[in-house]
């Protein structure tokens, strides 16, 4: 007996270590998995982000190269490049064609916008306050033509922007630096309309050295680079540059608000080139990794020390009986062979059983799971996995009868199934697929009660067709009074159960959709694969073989 509580205390022991040893590496493989995912999301993003800014700068660079015409007093500037501008598809807010005029041009400009049947072709600066040309040393730079001409942006041509507290210097860049420049955050349209920025692209005509006018192209601010997305691992905020200690961030309705920079929490940054400057992308992380690294550690190891006290339990009392056993007379000598014969199967299935669970756990609490929701699904899963170890135990591990898996006492809603099909006995390892997916399609039946207003009805049926190795196995599950608005997305275990474990450990196929009046389900797979002959060979064969359905 001392013997036997020194093995079991050292097999403790290492049930112990293990554990914790399980803990540590799930920990540690949370904390790099999620930074390795939130690292890569945000790179993807972030080159997303790259890739639109060069679309619309190069945008702007093409239709300022298309600009021939001698005379810049035109309003109707944008007329050969609407074709152009518009296959770029690039889903810019306003095009404007801007002109540099000499004070003595102001006339003909108003003249030119007025024939274009503009709302206001007076020439005039900030406030709609009328320019004289008698009081002009320089040039200004006017709106001259818009892109599309609709209530919004009819009355912006005759506008001077030299004025302007932000387009004004964004000009006098773009003229300097002969290439295109973005503009600082301001409401687009009018004063509160949507944040974005204007992009100005010079446009030099044949010899000349300054610039004749320009090309301005705005976009709006939230599609362009804070698009957030509700599943995504972070949201993105982008760093105003007017002050050092404010960020713009998208709202759920996509308008763009300015708030503190954020001090707390995991913060990445990303820069990007856009109009002859750098903008800074702040990424923050909506979930706090180490938190959920550290519970799902906590529940491995929890788990792991339950398993340990299982097996120490099951080892005891095998051991004992067997150091009891051997204590007898010699004429027992053979039931003593054919106990260790168990406890070598009970092993194996203890094993299976393990890292079926192992893979449920694993599944059921991966990174964004929600603690509770998690909870309730891993024990329902557990339940069904104890429910099919149990019918499998009482017929020695040959196989279970079909039907046997829609008990109630593992099966959620049982009540409301109505199950058909002839009589099947399932080999151990069809089974335990099966159990996982009868309970995963059930667990998800009663989501639309308080939407349609009465249970959903549903319908399990199985048939085989062909005769002999060619026969095969086809399952229909059927929710009537459900549809894709009321019944609730299946988990990511859920999902992959579905579509691959389930199919793949039966060497068959599945598909899942919806009709116009039910949900549906469907897995196909070779009878040899369900029934599995040589796996119940060891004790017996089935008397006749199954005749298929007409």
């Amino acid at each position: 007996m001392v013997r036997l509580g020194l093995i079991t205390g050292f097999i403790a022991l290492i049930g112990v270590l293990l554990s914790g040893l399980a803990a540590y590496r799930v920990h540690d493989q949370e904390l790099t998995v999620d930074g390795i995912a939130l690292a890569r999301a945000i790179d993807v993003h972030a080159s997303l982000v790259q890739e639109r800014l060069t679309e619309r700068e190069l945008l702007a660079r093409v239709a300022s190269g298309l600009f021939r015409s001698p005379s810049v007093i035109k309003a109707n500037m944008l007329q050969p490049l609407r074709s152009s501008i518009y296959a770029f598809k690039t889903d810019f807010l306003v095009a404007s064609w801007v002109a540099r005029l000499k004070p003595e041009e102001l006339s003909a400009a108003h003249t030119e916008l007025a024939n274009a049947g503009f709302t206001n072709p007076t020439i005039r600066g900030n406030g709609n306050v009328p320019l004289q040309a008698s009081n002009l040393t320089q040039p200004v730079d006017v709106v001259m033509d818009v892109e599309p001409r609709n209530a919004d942006t009819m009355g912006f041509p005759g506008r001077s922007l030299n004025q302007d507290p932000i387009l004004g210097p964004m000009l006098d860049r773009a003229m300097s630096d002969l290439t295109p420049v973005a503009s600082d955050p301001l409401p687009l349209l009018r004063k509160d309309g949507p944040v974005g920025v204007v992009l100005a692209a010079p446009v030099l005509q044949d010899n000349g050295t300054q610039p004749a006018g320009f090309v301005t192209f705005s976009y709006e601010l939230a599609p362009l680079m804070l698009t957030n997305n509700d599943l995504s691992l972070f949201s993105v905020a982008l760093k105003d540059p007017r002050r050092d200690n404010s960020e713009l961030i998208a709202t759920e309705r996509g308008n763009v608000v300015s708030r503190p920079l954020a001090s707390q929490g995991p913060i990445f940054v990303r820069k990007v080139f856009f109009g002859g400057q750098d903008w800074t992308l702040t990424y923050h992380a909506k979930t706090n990794t180490m938190n959920r690294a550290m519970q799902t550690a906590a529940i491995v190891a929890a788990i792991g020390l339950a398993l340990t006290a299982i097996v120490c339990g099951l080892f005891g009392y095998v051991a004992y009986n067997n150091l009891r056993l051997s204590r007898e007379i010699q004429v027992r000598i053979g039931f003593e062979r054919r106990l260790t014969a168990v406890i070598d199967e009970l092993n194996h299935r203890v094993k299976n059983i393990l890292a079926v669970i192992q893979s449920i756990v694993t599944r059921t609490l991966r990174h964004g799971s929600d603690i509770d929701t998690a909870r309730e699904l891993l024990i329902g899963r557990i339940h069904a996995m104890s429910n099919v170890v149990s019918l499998l135990s009482e017929s020695q591990w040959q196989g279970v009868d079909l039907k046997g898996l829609f008990e109630a006492r593992a099966m959620p809603h049982a009540d409301r199934i109505a199950i058909s099909g002839p009589e099947i006995v399932v080999s151990a390892r069809a089974a335990q697929s099966l159990s996982l997916l009868f309970f995963e399609l059930a667990s998800h039946s009663d989501e639309g009660l308080s939407l349609v207003g009465k249970h959903p009805h549903i319908v399990a049926h199985w048939e085989i067709t062909g005769e002999g190795p060619e026969s095969v196995f086809h399952f229909r599950w059927e929710e009537f009074n459900t549809s894709e608005a009321t019944r609730r997305p299946d988990s990511d275990f859920g999902l992959i159960l579905l579509d691959r474990v389930a199919p793949e450990a039966l060497g068959g196929t599945s598909k899942r959709y919806f009709t116009e009046v039910s949900y549906v389900y469907e897995l196909t797979a070779p009878m040899e694969t369900v029934v599995d002959m040589s796996e119940r060979g060891r004790t017996e064969q089935l008397s006749a073989p199954l005749k298929p359905m007409r």
